[in-house]
Order: structure tokens, then sequence, then C-alpha cells
């Protein structure tokens, strides 16, 4: 006979679990009702069922409902002893919880009743909602600012470190897991402003928010207002309480000093924007090349005030020439990285100021002086320059994964840490290099083998050994390093500090001075990157302070679009360097009659830099970390014709 089912009971689902059709519940589903029951068990009553169970057969009734339809909040309230007590909130259920809450407070007086409201308390605000708020509505950690932190004087100035009180000891980081910026700044300040000043749809950071506490203003930039908002929140924590929002947590075994200095935080964020507003500025009558990838720039200071900081060069560029279009007259810029281009930027500029010294008679006006004894120049004391890359080098610097949670790297012997690395001809990303590719042919890549280019974390390895003044430079003036390296994504401490000079630290010896081994100090800018989807452009932008307009160069071509000789191409910088000899004091060429006419040879005159770069393959190799890989031996081998001379020699 079949199973009769009540007509109260028709209506309800009944639907049976499998362990309960073969008969009987099996023992795991008995041990997930029970583990389900001790976790119901522990959690903390809210304020409802506390009142419900002190109070049985209550009524909730709605009083009002105000506000428009899509932001409603609604007023309940609920009668005891008759004492009528309110809630308000933005839907019934949080206006009820409010009410019982308020009945509690009221009925509990003089008691330690702990109403659990914490969460409540935040979803029950009765101010309208704010769409655009970039607060995850979840229980959160607490965080004691006061402690952790100390306020600035509240004088109006944001322009000067001096005016900000850093806190003792390291900076305070918070897991981006934890809080919000945009909650932990409206805790901090709940008087705050945002307010979305820009929107420019050329640039990839689309959205400009600022926020304003005390009179002084922060801002922030991001494709989405939220992600803008959540930027300038950033920006204001990291100035007002030196907050990073670093992507990896520093283990309580690693001291700062193993991962090379920081600067501070409000700098860095200050030279990023610097170079991001220069590009901006510059590109804005030619939004066809505004399309970037990567973007780099060098910004000139006088310590770290910020008043001082001049934007020297701001490049972008992904790529490198074709084989096919190698120079042996030095017209092809061969690396058309943004950070390569950055710093050949840099040397065009310090050929501006060594050309300073033969119109005036004071140097007072440029960054160069005169080494006692009169044998070159050397940059003063008090001028720094600082690289900023808006993601990390390409190389062994980009080779880990940006989810990493420790900073500490828990294989640090793997073979692929440290090794040298080229970039792929026609693409992205980098290579090991083989045993066989340190030396390049010029018949082999016109045939079809692959040219070989040293990554951006090589070549910055090499710069913080030989400077980045390059070899004919080296003729006039003392190595000049960078004093920082910031980076708008992708840091992380320890394989930037590895890449940049940590691999050869234990190997290099003997160099010779004034070179040594620099450790630029490094940072993450508040106002972090998004990863960019797609192709990267083969163009590449490269400008200079003093230039007019920004050059287009073809990366493919190493030249214009026009197919003119770009202004960083070796032979122009070889002319610049040839009007200057026997009329700025050399420590190696005393004339032009003195002076080799072939590239090649004039880099080779600077024996201390020629020794230097010796020391570093040497080190590399030491290491076990590949050979240096160097273009074909015919690129320098070009001469410079004496009708290029622009300037008669000064005897």
């Amino acid at each position: 006979m079949a199973d009769f089912i009540p007509m109260s009971n028709a209506a309800l689902p009944i639907k049976l679990s499998i362990d309960q059709k073969l008969g009987g519940i099996s023992q795991k589903s008995k041990k997930i009702m029970k583990k389900k029951k001790l976790t119901n068990s522990t959690v903390p009553k809210n304020a409802l069922c506390r009142l419900n169970e002190m109070f049985r057969g209550l009524v909730f009734q709605t009083v009002s409902q105000e506000g428009p339809v899509h932001a409603p909040v609604f007023t309940i309230s609920v009668k005891i002893n008759d004492k009528e007590f309110e809630g308000r909130g933005k839907s019934k259920k949080i206006a009820k919880h409010n009410a019982a809450e308020a009945a509690l407070r009221t009925l509990t007086q003089g008691t330690d009743v702990n109403l659990t409201s914490g969460t409540l308390k935040f979803y029950g605000s009765c101010e309208p909602t704010d769409f655009s708020n970039d607060i995850s509505y979840k229980e959160v950690n607490t965080f004691d600012a006061t402690k952790a932190c100390e306020v600035p004087a509240s004088n109006g100035n944001v322009n000067g470190l001096s005016e900000i009180r850093k806190p003792i000891g390291l900076k305070t980081q918070v897991r981006p897991v934890d809080k919000s910026p945009v909650m932990l700044l409206n805790e901090l300040h709940p008087t705050c402003k945002y307010n979305v000043v820009s929107e420019n749809a050329l640039d990839n950071n689309r959205y400009t928010t600022e926020v304003t506490i005390d009179d002084q203003s922060f801002r922030g930039t991001g494709p989405s207002k939220k992600l803008s908002k959540a930027a300038a929140a950033r920006s204001a924590l990291a100035a007002l309480h030196n907050m990073s929002f670093a992507s990896v947590e520093l283990s309580s075994s690693s001291s700062s000093h193993s991962f090379g200095s920081e600067i501070p935080q409000v700098f860095a964020d200050h030279v990023s924007r610097l170079v991001v507003q220069k590009f901006t500025d510059l590109m804005q009558n030619n939004p066809t090349y505004a399309r970037r990838k990567v973007l780099a720039g060098v910004v000139l200071s006088k310590g770290y005030e910020q008043d001082s900081c001049r934007v020297i060069s701001v490049s972008t560029g992904t790529k490198c020439v074709n084989g096919e279009y190698l120079s042996t007259s030095g017209t092809v810029v061969n690396d058309s990285h943004a950070e390569i281009i950055s710093r050949r930027c840099v040397i065009n500029f310090l050929y501006s100021e060594l050309y300073k010294h033969l119109s005036m008679s004071s140097d007072s006006d440029s960054i160069l002086e005169v080494i006692p004894g009169g044998h070159g120049l050397r940059l003063k004391e008090d001028y720094l320059f600082h690289l900023f890359i808006n993601t990390a080098p390409c190389g062994d610097s980009r080779i880990f994964s940006p989810h990493d949670e420790q900073i500490v790297d828990r294989h640090p012997n793997r073979k692929a840490r440290g090794q040298l690395r080229t970039k792929i001809e026609c693409g992205e990303g980098t290579i090991p290099v083989k045993q066989g590719d340190a030396i390049q042919t010029w018949d082999g890549v016109l045939q079809g083998e692959r040219l070989l280019t040293m990554s951006c974390s090589d070549k910055i390895a090499k710069w913080n050994v030989v400077g980045i003044q390059g070899a004919l430079l080296s003729n006039f003036v003392e190595p000049v390093y960078f004093d920082s390296i910031i980076l708008g994504s992708l840091y992380h401490p320890e394989h930037l500090t590895r890449a940049l000079y940590g691999r050869i630290l234990n190997v290099l010896q003997a160099l010779p001075p004034p070179y040594r081994l620099n450790k630029p100090k490094m940072a993450l800018i508040s106002n972090k990157e998004e990863r960019q989807v797609g192709k990267p452009p083969n163009y590449s932008v490269n400008w200079t302070v003093g230039d007019e307009n920004p050059e287009i160069v073809m990366s493919g071509t190493g030249k214009t679009e026009q197919n003119d000789v770009s202004r960083l191409a070796k032979c122009n910088l070889f002319d610049k360097f040839m009007n200057l000899v026997g009329n700025i004091p050399s420590s190696t060429l005393r004339g032009v009659c003195d002076c080799p006419k072939t590239y090649r040879e004039c880099k080779d005159k600077a024996v201390l830099y020629q020794a230097a770069k010796k020391e570093l393959y040497t080190a590399f190799q030491k290491a076990n970390l590949g050979c240096w890989v160097k273009k074909p031996f015919e690129a320098d081998e070009f001469e410079w014709k004496k009708e290029n001379l622009i300037r008669k020699e000064v005897h």
C-alpha cells in the first residue's frame, strides 16, 4: 500500500537525502551535523534575539518610510512596559535590529552587557547610501590607529616632508584583506570629503579623486571612480600616518635593512605623480601615441624636498629593434624599453649640463661641479636622481608570483634565481642566457638568428656598478647613480633587491675608485597601477627636459615615424661628445687630436669605466649566473666626421 501524505503537509516540499533513503544517517552526516551544532553554539546572539528571550510576544511596527525609492530609510518601533523604542535603517530588518538595540541599552543600564553590535551599527547607518563607497560589508579586524601612528601637525602644508611627524620604527603595514583604505581613513578622519576632480578618457587611470582632510588634499587615480577613491585614501594614509599597503607581508624575522632602505612614501608618490602628469600633458595634443604599457621617467631633486623636484625625462616602450634593421653607423635605437630610453634621456641631459660650462664662468646653475685639481666633473652632493617605472623591470626582478604573501623567498637556490636574461626579439618577456649566446655575429643576425638584448633588470644592475652616464661621458664625469628606484606595480622587495644588486653583492671585487656597488632605495607607490591586458604598442615615446615636443620612435626600426635618426641614437650622442673634447676638463682626453675617431675607441678611452664593467661581468660568471651578451662588434665601429664639429676648440 502506498504511503499516505496528509493534505496539511502536501504543500511542504519533502526531499529525502541519499542517506535517509538508504535507511539512516551516515557517520559523515552525523559529524557534519555535530560540527554545525558546535559552531552555531559559539556564535554570539544579536540584540533582537536577546530581546525576544527577555520579553516574549513583542510586536514591531513600521512607523514611517522616508527618502527616495532607491535609498529608503525605515523607522520601526517596539513597545515594552509602556515604553516605546525606535530604530532607523536602510531596510526594515536593520531598523528592527536597531530598535531592539535601543531597547536593550535602556533596559540594561548599569550592567556590562555586550550587544555584539559592531556589525549591526555599521549596517544600520541611517545615512543615505553612497553607491560609489569602496567599503566591503563584512566584519573586519580591529585596528588601533592611534597607537600605530601619529597625526601630523595640521598646518595646511603638504609639500614639505618636515611638517609630517614620522612614527618611530617601521612604517605601519596593513594587510588589504583586513580593511580597505577608505574604511581606515573614514575611521581615522570621519570628516574627510571625497571629490572626483577630473576624468581623462585617454589615460589608463581615467579618474582622479581628491580627498580633503583639515585643509590638506590628497589625490589618487584609477580606471574607475571606486579605485581612484581607494588610491586617494592610500595616499592620505601614507602621508598622514606612514602606512604601507604592500602586497607582501614582512615576516618578523626579516629586518628592513635586508632588502635595502626605503624613501619616504609621500616623496615616492610625489615622484610618480610628476612623471605621470608630465606624460599626460605631453600627449594631450597627440592622443594617437598616448597608449602605453610601460611608463618610465627620471626626476631630479635636491635631497628629498618635493618643491625641488624636476622631471628630467619621460618615456614609454616595451620592444627592441628587429635584427634586420641593425646599423653600422649608430643611427638606430636598439632597445626601446621605457626605462632604457629614460636613461638615454638622462645622458642627453648631462650633455646639456656640460655645455653650460662652455658658456658661463660659474657652475652655480649647473648640477655638475669641477673636481678639485681640474680633472673632470662630478655631480654636486645634494642632487639626487630618482627612476620611476610603472612596473617591475623585465628580467630577474619580475620572475615571481605577485600573489606571494611572504616576503622571504622559500626557494632562493633555484637555478632561475638571479640568472642573466635576454629580451625576445619582436616580443615581450625574457629568457635565460644560454651558454653559447655570449657572442653575436653580424652576418648571423642578418641570416636569421634572433637578436639578443640584455633584460632591463640586468642593465639596471650594471648601472648600479658603472653608473648611468655611460662610457663616453665617463671621460668627463665621475659615475652618477640612481638614488632611488620607484615602482608602480609588481614590487617585491627581495626579488627586486636581488636583481638590482644582491646577486653580485658577495662576488663583486676590486672595483676601481670612484666606482662602487650602488644600493638604491626602493619603494612602491600608494596608487598601484592595475595590470593591463593586451598587445603592447610598437612605438616608443621619449622626452627630455628642454625638448619642445616628445619624439616618437618605431621600436622595430629604431628610427622615427618619418624614418629619421632619433635624437637619442648613438651617432647624435657621439657628436655631442666630440664637440666637448678639449673644451671640458677630462682625466683621459687632452683634445680632438688626441681623441680616437671611432665610437668604440672613445668608449675604451674611459679606462676605469671599462675596468669596472669587466669586474661586473666577471662577478656574474663567478656566481654562475651566465655571461653578458653583447651586440655584434660591428655595431660600434662607426667614425665621427670632423665636419660635425659645431664649436671651435678652446686652448
